[in-house]
């Protein structure tokens, strides 16, 4: 068994745990909250206003997940390399995690349309009304998936991840064995 990564593999799970969380409360809390302000030309800017201050935390827990994964990537080379299972594993979480890094940045994108636009009338925080400006209306709808896919893709990392510890059993080692 290889040493301890403590400080690399709570990067990765506090980091991911806080970008799947924080995604998920934006799609489930903050945009659905902005949809009861009364005036409708203040909904996106209350969402925005959130995504906005969510904004540099998510980005200092993607950070610490991609510095902790990256960091456990090459702590378990070996394994990797000769653990039957492990390398197609890591790949899979390497192009989800790829996949969501840009979801994330390309929902980003589509968020600053919506907050530069001002005070437009909107139902919610990713879905336009009939008055919502066409631009600002494209991109809520494009928002209005991008909610979901987010925490969608992060789960999955969640779960990959979860897949790894247990591949790092001795049972499972032991059968893994070497190629």
């Amino acid at each position: 068994m290889s040493e301890r990564n403590t400080l690399l593999r709570s990067l990765h799970d506090v980091g991911l745990s806080a970008w799947f969380g924080g995604s998920l409360m934006g799609a489930v809390g903050l945009n659905a909250a902005a949809g009861v302000v009364d005036d409708p030309r203040q909904r996106s800017r209350v969402a925005s206003a959130g995504w906005n201050s969510w904004t540099p935390v998510n980005a200092a827990a993607i950070g610490a997940h991609l510095l902790g994964a990256a960091g456990m990537l090459m702590a378990n080379r070996d394994r990797v390399r000769n653990q039957r299972g492990v390398g197609a594993s890591s790949a899979a979480k390497t192009a989800l995690t790829g996949i969501a890094l840009g979801l994330t940045a390309y929902s980003r994108v589509a968020g600053k349309k919506v907050s530069d636009a001002g005070d437009v009338p909107v139902r919610s925080g990713a879905e336009p009304s009939l008055q919502t400006p066409a631009e600002v209306a494209d991109a809520q709808k494009k928002l209005r998936a991008l909610q979901w896919a987010i925490p969608a893709s992060t789960g999955i990392l969640l779960v990959v991840s979860a897949l790894q510890g247990e591949q790092q059993r001795p049972a499972e080692q032991a059968r893994g064995g070497l190629r």
